[in-house]
């Protein structure tokens, strides 16, 4: 299969590669560029070379088929090299993304170009290696290092203005691309030529390699791969070229047959496979730009900022005009904060805000393409509501609720065509946790549940489906997790030392600490409304902690005494005297036995899932620890732990 294919343009050579969907680095593409860099060198009429893909895209990155091959030649580092050693210069034409791999043969180029509409980056380290063909080499040596440190590092692509910015590309075109990057290099070659980037001085003046490296180590809560991405950038500024490449290279192979990056690769293919679903590919789905909103409380005003991020147009709806205008305020508040911090610009915020109102009349949602209610968790509540709804809104509109232990077949009772209606569950803050739990109805149609993934991905979110049942997946492994961590208390191991003993593991806070900053109260209640109806469910020791008054960090005391104004968890004599009747005397388990003992247990939830055919797979159980509960990705998810002990 002809993967590149070459053009003139006087002595202008055009190199168009084209391997859809975005033009992959594969081993036949790597032998098919490397043959055409060979037949131009030797062909004297040829003066320039212009690099460009067909497509929607510049070359994108590795290719995901290749990811646990060995690699295999001609390797991409001599491809680069053969790049910058031609006679003549070559020049990268980027649309799209240049990202990895792909980027590197850009660096490899003299002269780089790039549409406005482009980005560039490194996002090796998410997928637990560094770049391996020069990356961490040559980008150095051309934009300084504290912009490589940050683009690499990070994982995070910049955009084309940033990339001019910070000298990753020599201009932004608005024009017609080949045209500009002929017309450019045409020009270019009356000039002399920059250097390669490998004849470069690699100057790392007095940055703060140390104060950097404690930085990433706090951030990476023991993921490698930046670590070793940053030792990858400070050894080049030591050493020659070819020693920094070699050294970029060792590291490179000994990270790609590394556990992490087996784990990270696991979870960007499962979340590949859940943003484009294969059952779904041929169904259309339905356009949504209206956007009805009920209830406006946290998750409400999260949920409205989420569609806003995405461009939709949001009519929020609350019980009064009061609440509806403290809705507003409220809104106008979280803006302000990301403005503040630096996410956001003003206009973008205003922009935003423009896109939104807040009334208290539902009627208003009469022509919305989607409405989801986040009013409170009350099954009679939600079916008065949709009982109205199902009346005022169009019969083509996909009505949503977020509910989060629900069954929303109960939910929806009220709904005359069941086949438009799905449950939604955001994670707080919506509009900035990553996971959309997705449960469609036995009747739910194939074109609604496209539209939800579809929107899914337009908010920048993973979306994974779920069957009904108490808690969905999400929750669900929650509570048998929370239950385990207790068990372990009543067994005499300390809260402070479960707790460590999850961040030890990676998550941001012990189960304990999370409880406190959520509020213990929430599942209380759920606890205590399923006691009234009848559901037999035994005293847990938050419930002995609730009923002495300690709800979590709002009122300064939980499993944890907080300080007025610190949120810093201190150690409770309080909670040792109300849990004394409960607690054992103590144990020692070494941290690694309690992080493994409780992963465990999440694993055995998911299988029961599992078998339970709440989902269609186990890794979609780990996009929602990861995305949802904060399950370090660089370990996979409690399933894929699991399935490599």
């Amino acid at each position: 299969m002809k993967l590149v294919t070459l053009t003139r343009d006087a002595e202008i050579a055009i190199v168009t590669v084209s391997n859809p969907p975005v033009n992959a680095l594969s081993q036949a593409l790597r032998e098919q560029l490397l043959e055409v860099v060979g037949s131009l060198g030797a062909d004297a009429g040829v003066r320039g070379v212009v690099l460009l893909c067909a497509g929607r895209t510049f070359i994108a990155g590795a290719d995901v088929n290749e990811f646990d091959k060995p690699p295999a030649p001609p390797h991409l580092p001599d491809l680069v090299a053969a790049i910058e050693n031609a006679p003549q210069p070559w020049l990268a034409a980027i649309h799209g993304a240049a990202l990895g791999g792909g980027l590197e043969v850009a660096l490899g180029c003299r002269f780089r170009l790039a549409a406005r509409n482009a980005s560039l980056g490194f996002p090796e380290v998410a997928l637990g290696v560094i770049p391996g063909a020069s990356g961490t080499v040559r980008t150095p040596r051309l934009i300084g290092v504290n912009a490589a440190v940050d683009l690499i590092t990070s994982g995070k692509p910049i955009s084309a203005p940033e990339a001019l910015a910070v000298g990753l590309v020599d201009e932004v075109i608005d024009g017609e691309l080949m045209t500009e990057a002929v017309s450019y290099l045409r020009e270019a070659l009356h000039r002399p030529l920059p250097p390669a980037i490998s004849q470069r001085p690699q100057h790392a003046g007095n940055f703060a390699w140390e104060a950097q490296r404690q930085i990433l180590t706090r951030r990476a809560r023991g993921e490698l791969a930046p670590l070793k991405a940053l030792e990858s950038i400070e050894f080049s500024t030591t050493h020659d070229f070819d020693e920094a490449m070699a050294f970029e290279r060792r590291a490179f192979l000994e990270l790609r047959t590394a556990p992490q990056a087996a784990a990270l690769r696991h979870v960007f293919l499962a979340e590949r496979a859940a943003l484009r679903p294969a059952d779904l590919k041929d169904i259309a789905s339905l356009p949504i730009e209206q956007i009805g909103v009920v209830g406006g409380g946290t998750m409400g005003i999260g949920i409205t900022a989420a569609f806003l991020d995405a461009g939709l147009t949001v009519t929020l709806v609350e019980r009064d005009l009061e609440s509806a205008q403290r809705a507003k305020t409220n809104l106008k508040a979280l803006y302000q904060g990301t403005v503040k911090r630096g996410r956001l610009s003003h206009a973008e915020a205003e922009a935003r805000l423009a896109r939104f109102s807040a009334i208290s009349d539902l009627t208003a949602l009469a022509a919305a393409d989607l409405v989801i209610e986040a009013v409170f968790e009350d099954i009679a509540i939600k079916q008065e509501l949709f009982g109205r709804l199902d009346r005022i809104c169009r019969p083509d509109a996909i009505l949503a609720t977020n509910t989060s232990y629900l069954d929303p077949r109960a939910i929806a009772e009220p709904v005359s065509g069941l086949e438009r209606f799905i449950g939604l569950h955001f994670f707080s803050p919506a509009n900035i946790m990553k996971l959309l739990e997705i449960v469609p109805l036995a009747q739910t149609s194939q074109t609604v549940l496209a539209t939800a993934i579809s929107l899914a991905r337009r908010l920048g979110k993973i979306p994974v489906r779920s069957g009904v049942c108490e808690g969905f997946v999400g929750n669900r492994i929650l509570k048998r997790y929370r239950a385990a961590a207790e068990d372990l208390v009543r067994r005499g191991i300390s809260i402070a030392e479960i707790d460590a003993a999850m961040r030890d593991y990676g998550f941001a806070m012990g189960p304990f600490e999370a409880q406190d900053l959520g509020g213990l109260d929430i599942a209380f209640a759920q606890r205590e409304a399923a006691r009234s109806a009848g559901t037999q469910i035994a005293e847990t020791l938050g419930d002995i902690l609730v009923r002495a008054g300690r709800k979590g960090q709002k009122v300064g005391a939980g499993w944890y005494d907080y300080v007025s104004g610190s949120r810093t968890p201190v150690m409770s004599e309080d909670v040792m005297k109300l849990l004394a009747g409960s607690v054992g005397p103590g144990k020692t388990r070494t941290r690694q036995q309690i992080a493994d003992s409780l992963v465990a247990e999440m694993a055995a939830e998911g299988e029961r899932i599992l078998a339970e055919g709440i989902v269609r797979q186990a890794a979609d159980i780990d996009l929602v620890e990861i995305h949802g509960y904060g399950f370090p990705r660089w370990r996979g998810g409690p399933m894929f732990v699991r399935s490599v002990s």
